[in-house]
């Protein structure tokens, strides 16, 4: 990963520069240099079970997430039982090896900064 920048970039996630779009879920994926910025938007209902892991084709995902929630409310679980909730205005880190699912009614959007690039990659050993 680079640790310096010579350019100054500046991209719109509304505009972004990749979409993946697995059902009840929206990525919205900016490549900076050697990073990646997504929105990632999911859908009441969204279970990382239901909706991902037909993707990915692992048992729970092995991404390592950082980010920052925006609206709406995540349950998470790590295949040790442990277990947190993520809303508005919470920064996260969700080590390798868990399971999530939407909240309420409200779709939960967040901003990632770590694992964006790989989420959702079909067939990967990722998640």
């Amino acid at each position: 990963m680079a640790t310096t920048a010579h350019t100054l970039q500046v991209k719109s996630h509304s505009t972004p520069d990749e979409r993946r779009a697995p059902e009840k879920t929206l990525l919205e994926l900016n490549h900076l240099d050697e990073f990646s910025v997504g929105r990632m938007t999911m859908q009441p209902g969204w279970t990382w079970a239901d909706n991902i892991k037909p993707t990915v084709n692992t048992d729970s995902c092995r991404l390592l997430h950082v980010g920052y929630c925006l609206s709406g409310t995540l349950e998470v679980m790590l295949d040790d039982g442990a277990t947190a909730t993520i809303t508005v205005g919470d920064s996260y880190l969700i080590p390798s090896g868990h399971n999530a699912w939407v909240v309420g009614n409200e779709p939960y959007v967040a901003i990632e900064m770590h694992s964006a690039a790989s989420y959702g990659v079909p067939n990967s050993e990722n998640g």
